[in-house]
């Protein structure tokens, strides 16, 4: 009998997105086979504590970790896996709690999805599902991502990044440069946070204000970009390594003015948002966003997953990169799955490639040399 891979389900986390994080957890969990896999439940507490246990989900979900224990994983690869440290303090033997032979990163926002644990994971030489360090760190600063997209002629709205400490400093000189550079209405956004927390749509200065100093709560980054007008939202999965691919597209239709966090997760019923699978565009749109996902993706060395957003303009038809997401949202109704079993490939079986890939990624990773020693 071949031993099952031993799969650690990550999930929780110190974000402003923890109980998202808790709900594709769920559903990836439920999903994963168990005649392939073993799966160990680590969740993360808001304050940042690894805890498992036999219903890890349920006491993240209660805030009552009776019953749990804390282990860690060390950036040590010569003790890989996951260490019990329950009575740190008073013993200085550590005991393996289990070995870990694929670690799934079901963490959104901060701590998780910003390359901070992909590179603790780097270090402790162990595959995980989902895009490296970089790729990460670059998707989830939104400024910089476009920056970057820029730089590869990505079509982009125009925007202006701005620190916390010079909004602090020098409110008036940042308004104004903001004024000079784009025109009204506006969005603010944290530059490194999702599920649209900290979002604003500005149509003067005094939503400007305000908008600015809500984006400054979760974040030392902020976004400003233009609204793009009568915008459509577009999106399309991307899967793969080296030879990416691109799934049909689908249009989200908002229950909100825009694609805030209340119309994305707490809307339901009649006034729930809509997902269009596949999105009512064109062939030649259609094959636009899916080319354009895959070139923002290699931009950026992705790798494993991330899902595209776009944004079409209703009066001109011009298409808009707008952000991508290397761990988007993961239950059975979300976007990124729904499309790849539009485009022929099933939840569970997404997962158990998604794991592949992950081996895959970590064995060319493996064949890189770490010690040179110059010949005379």
């Amino acid at each position: 009998m071949v031993d099952r891979l031993k799969i650690a389900v990550l999930f929780g986390g110190r974000s402003g997105e923890h109980e998202v994080s808790l709900a594709s957890a769920r559903s990836v969990m439920s999903a994963l086979d168990p005649a392939k896999y073993e799966i160990i439940q680590v969740g993360i507490t808001r304050q940042g504590a690894w805890i498992v246990g036999a219903d890890v989900l349920a006491a993240l979900q209660s805030e009552a970790f009776e019953g749990t224990q804390p282990v860690a994983l060390f950036p040590d690869p010569t003790r890989r896996g996951l260490w019990d440290i329950e009575n740190l303090e008073e013993s200085a033997r550590l005991h393996l709690f289990s070995r870990v032979d694929v670690v799934f990163p079901v963490l959104h926002g901060t701590f998780g999805e910003d390359g901070t644990l992909q590179g603790l994971l780097e270090l402790a030489d162990v595959p995980y599902v989902g895009c490296g360090a970089l790729a990460s760190a670059v998707a989830m600063d939104k400024v910089l991502f476009k920056d970057v997209c820029k730089a590869h002629k990505l079509p982009m709205a125009a925007y202006v990044g701005v620190s916390r400490r010079r909004w602090e400093h020098e409110p008036q000189a940042v308004l104004d440069e903001i004024e000079r550079e784009l025109t009204y209405p506006l969005f603010t956004k944290p530059a490194n946070l999702g599920s649209s927390v900290g979002i604003s749509k500005c149509r003067g200065r005094s939503d400007l204000l305000e908008g600015l100093h809500e984006a400054a709560r979760y974040d030392r980054r902020i976004l400003v970009e233009k609204a793009v007008p009568a915008a459509r939202e577009i999106e399309v999965s991307v899967l793969g390594n080296e030879a990416p691919s691109a799934s049909v597209p689908g249009e989200v239709i908002p229950s909100r003015e825009f694609y805030d966090y209340a119309a994305k997760y707490l809307d339901e019923g009649a006034r729930a948002s809509q997902l269009l699978i596949p999105a009512p565009i064109s062939a030649a749109l259609t094959e636009q966003v899916r080319e354009l996902a895959v070139r923002a993706y290699r931009a950026i060395d992705g790798a494993g997953m991330a899902r595209a957003d776009f944004l079409l303009d209703g009066e001109s038809g011009a298409l808009y990169l707008n952000e991508l997401n290397t761990i988007p949202g993961f239950t059975k109704i979300s976007m990124y799955p729904k499309l790849w079993e539009a485009t022929g490939i099933p939840y569970s079986q997404l997962l158990s490639w998604l794991i592949d890939l992950a081996l895959d990624r970590h064995g060319e990773n493996r064949r890189s040399e770490r010690v040179y020693r110059p010949t005379a």
